[in-house]
């Protein structure tokens, strides 16, 4: 029963076993989640999400490690979290959805620095940290394409 939970629950309702690219996929749905429901964009909401889900992913991760081995590919609650994290407090539309997408899945597959520091940590920790902080960095990225374009009358300042 437990494998069972983790691994639905891991995957994203199955989306980790997408045969290309699961984390891009599971990345889209969350955009796709956000732009959907605007309640769901909401900062309290949308944290609380990020939340349950890192809680989830720390939980999951290491079952799911013994059976697939090391931060396995189906395990996409990860970049659900992440991507959710870097759609936080963005202002509603397609330009800041988009740009959250493209960043976040740079930051989680480059790895640069931090992030992949973060991804040496054990387990479910390992697992989430890596993609969490790619979230962090997209989210401020794309504010300051926002804010840069918004000098240039092109965006809305934030």
């Amino acid at each position: 029963m437990k494998r069972s939970a983790a691994k639905i629950l891991s995957t994203c309702f199955g989306l980790g076993y997408f045969p290309i690219a699961p984390g891009t996929v599971t990345s889209i749905a969350a955009v796709l989640l956000a732009v959907a429901l605007p309640a769901f964009r909401g900062l309290p909401l949308l944290l609380f999400f990020v939340t349950l889900l890192t809680v989830l992913g720390i939980w999951a991760g290491p079952i799911m490690e013994l059976e697939y081995g090391e931060d396995p590919s189906v395990v996409t609650i990860d970049e659900f979290a992440g991507q959710l994290l870097a759609l936080a407090a963005l202002p509603a539309g397609l330009l800041p959805a988009l740009l959250s997408l493209a960043f976040f899945r740079f930051f989680d597959i480059a790895k640069p620095g931090p992030v992949d520091a973060a991804q040496q940590l054990r387990g479910g920790w390992g697992i989430m940290a890596d993609d969490l902080l790619a979230g962090l960095f997209a989210n401020l990225s794309v504010r300051g394409v926002l804010a840069l374009l918004g000098v240039f009358h092109l965006f809305p300042s934030l």
